[in-house]
């Protein structure tokens, strides 16, 4: 499935426009827990984006590595610094987990190098 929002800044996905309108205070409250992790400590945003990512590899969740990998773009990381992040992956995360994830980031690289 190619992400449809990968060429689209600031792509929010349906499901979350969806939440935010039918539950706004949670959104909020969670949006706000965001901005409190966020600031808690010394990493800045390009560190806690490759954090992330990690997380979502892991996780093995499609969405969430797709919107990690166009926010580290947008955080400034590059193709090969998102990338190398995901082939760290293995060893912890395992080797299906960061072969898709590696899929589902070049599926959003090459949708973004394409849009340019």
């Amino acid at each position: 499935m190619v992400d449809d929002g990968a060429r689209r800044p600031g792509y929010t996905p349906q499901i979350y426009q969806r939440v935010r309108r039918d539950l706004p205070g949670v959104v909020d409250a969670y949006e706000a827990l965001g901005v409190q992790v966020r600031a808690a400590g010394p990493l800045g945003p390009r560190e806690q984006r490759l954090v992330k990512l990690g997380i979502a590899i892991g996780l093995e969740s499609e969405g969430a590595v797709r919107s990690h990998v166009r926010r580290g773009l947008a955080d400034g990381l590059s193709r090969e610094e998102l990338l190398h992040a995901i082939v760290l992956a293995v060893p912890t995360a395992g080797f299906p987990a960061s072969v898709a994830a590696y899929g589902w980031a070049l599926e959003v690289l090459d949708a973004e190098e394409d849009a340019r």
